[in-house]
């Protein structure tokens, strides 16, 4: 058995495909759903999402959204997503240093908090290129 997993974001649909597991980050921690999960609809905060189609796992950046599984079927509405195809290494190390340097300097709770939500999608993009290939 397998699951059918749709990733949906305003623009477009990131991932439409089925898939032996996938472990998602929700706001209360990572959460694994295998087949004949229970139904469930959760919060998923920025983080990496990991799908495994047969002995392969494949990490999608997830920017916030929610999640719902039900029969098999798991639909993923979201802020934002990345493929690992568009992610570059480089620029989201410059983006943390970034995010990091304006969290040091931010005077007011909106920028501190604007940093911090910079920082934790650079942080997600790199835990995804590291994962890739293990």
């Amino acid at each position: 058995m397998t699951l059918t997993i749709r990733v949906i974001a305003p623009d477009r649909t990131v991932w439409d495909a089925t898939a032996k597991e996938i472990i998602l980050p929700s706001s209360t921690g990572q959460l694994g759903v295998l087949t004949g999960h229970i139904p469930l609809l959760t919060a998923l905060d920025i983080g990496v999402m990991r799908v495994r189609i047969d002995k392969e796992w494949i990490p999608i950046v997830l920017l916030g959204g929610f999640a719902e599984v039900e029969n098999d079927i798991i639909t993923i509405l979201v802020n934002g997503a990345e493929e690992i195809s568009e992610i570059d290494a480089e620029a989201a190390q410059q983006n943390l240093d970034k995010a990091s340097a304006l969290f040091e300097e931010a005077s007011s709770n909106k920028d501190k908090i604007e940093a911090t939500q910079n920082i934790r999608k650079a942080r997600a993009r790199l835990q995804a290129l590291a994962s890739v290939g293990n």
